[in-house]
């Protein structure tokens, strides 16, 4: 598209302020020279004057629409109205009284006018005109008694008033300019300062949600180690009472009841033992972890879960994975709260994979359910806290999940379409690096995944076979 056809730029707030004033003096003056027409008795030809005033009613109209709609007319040719104001003033100036007119003066508002619109050079070029123009008015119309001082008094004026409202519109723009300069510093603060509180109180509801999951963790913690001192009291009883039982003559029947029995209460005593596993503190000491070791833990929970048993649990490990620094029970508890999401995700039959890969140096965890997936504007808000799609959520396990994550270097992503299911995907760093290849940092790399999940057989989620 070419320069000349596109449409021209909106005038700023100032050029529509000096342009207002600048009305504003061309109407005080039309009204004041129909005054002066109406009440002289010396003019030349008041009907001239008439017609000409006239015609500077219709183009300061004219002009005046412009400005009402936020435009300026000949905002690109200044200086076609400065001559047309310098002709208009002349002949004003001849069908009045000649030089000694008092439409003279008003080349001094002609002058201000472009002053405060205007550049300095265009200042005095229209004094240039002005000057031009009633020098015209000198030659066509002489004074009759050759007294030229009105004419050079008049011209001393003219060169006076250029100087000083060109000073005055010069010190008015730099002082405009430096205003704006201070304006758009102070809305660049302002942003910034905008900016800053977001980050601090987005920092503050992680923290308080931070504090709140750990709060709800301990509680849980608590009860589930009183549940279990509670019941182990009583099944300590039953099973000494079962082997005292064993050691008599009994018959077959019995003994495989009390076999039976001894074997439920072997699997209830497992089930405690790993619920107080898991409800003691967590431990923030770092070390090297087996995967696997990791995933077992955390399945060997979850299939304890509200709807776990109703779910076609696998898991699958590609090929040998190095082992990872991190926080044991911070990793397992990454693992649980994925697969819980999923158990929730998908209903009676559901299936859910949880897979382990290493490839260059990362490690990626899947967990991959075949649920109703996740829209695109819920997943963009997925990892905010206290954010829940669930009717008893607290919006905190997918946040806790990322903040784990990150503190170990890596990435959570989301991968779902609706209706076909969704995979969540922790990446992190082994420690084990291929030759030139750097271990990501928090915000600097995501690995992205676009390949389908690796599909293992369905099995015995818990020992892998």
């Amino acid at each position: 598209m070419l320069s000349f056809l596109a449409p021209p730029a909106p005038p700023r707030s100032i050029d529509l302020a000096a342009e207002a004033i600048a009305l504003s003096i061309r109407w005080f003056g039309l009204v004041v020279g129909w005054l002066l027409v109406a009440v002289g008795a010396q003019s030349r030809d008041p009907a001239a004057l008439y017609a000409i005033l006239s015609l500077g009613l219709g183009f300061t109209a004219f002009n005046t629409v412009f400005y009402l709609r936020g435009r300026l007319f000949l905002r690109d040719w200044p200086l076609l109205i400065s001559a047309m104001e310098a002709l208009f003033i002349g002949l004003l100036c001849h069908y009045d009284t000649g030089l000694d007119s008092p439409f003279r003066f008003y080349y001094l508002l002609s002058l201000i006018c472009c002053a405060m619109r205007h550049s300095p050079r265009v200042t005095f070029l229209t004094f240039g005109l002005d000057c031009l123009s009633y020098g015209s008015l000198a030659l066509a119309d002489p004074p009759a008694d050759a007294d030229l001082s009105p004419f050079l008094l008049t011209l001393a004026i003219l060169v006076w008033v250029t100087w000083a409202a060109g000073a005055l519109a010069r010190l008015l723009k730099r002082t405009g300019d430096e205003l704006r300069q201070l304006n758009d510093a102070l809305q660049e603060n302002q942003s910034l300062l905008e900016s800053r509180i977001s980050d601090r109180t987005k920092q503050l509801e992680e923290s308080q949600a931070q504090v709140l999951h750990q709060e709800k963790m301990a509680a849980f913690g608590l009860l589930a180690a009183g549940i279990a001192h509670e019941v182990g009291n009583p099944l300590t009883g039953i099973s000494g009472v079962v082997q005292m039982l064993e050691r008599r003559d009994l018959d077959d029947y019995t003994r495989e009841k009390l076999t039976l029995v001894t074997g439920e209460l072997s699997r209830i005593q497992k089930i405690l033992r790993e619920l107080i596993l898991f409800s003691r503190p967590a431990s923030e000491e770092r070390g090297r972890l087996d995967v696997r070791d990791v995933l077992e833990e955390a399945l060997g929970i979850a299939k304890y879960y509200k709807g776990g048993k109703n779910r076609q649990l696998s898991w699958s490990v590609t090929g040998e994975l190095p082992p990872i620094q991190g926080v044991r029970d911070q990793l397992v508890q990454v693992v649980f709260n994925l697969v819980l999401n999923a158990i929730d995700a998908t209903g009676k039959g559901g299936k859910i994979e949880v897979t382990a890969e290493c490839d260059a140096g990362m490690l990626a965890i899947a967990v991959t359910d075949d649920g109703q997936g996740i829209p695109p504007d819920i997943q963009a808000k997925l990892f905010r806290p206290y954010f829940t799609t669930k009717r008893h959520g607290t919006g905190l396990g997918l946040f806790v999940i990322r903040r784990i994550a990150e503190a170990h270097g890596g990435t959570v992503e989301v991968n779902s379409i609706v209706g076909e299911g969704a995979t969540f995907r922790v990446v992190l760093p082994t420690g084990h690096l291929a030759p030139g290849e750097n271990v990501p940092h928090r915000g600097r790399h995501r690995v992205a995944f676009d390949q389908p999940p690796v599909r293992p057989a369905y099995g015995d989620p818990f020992t892998g076979r």
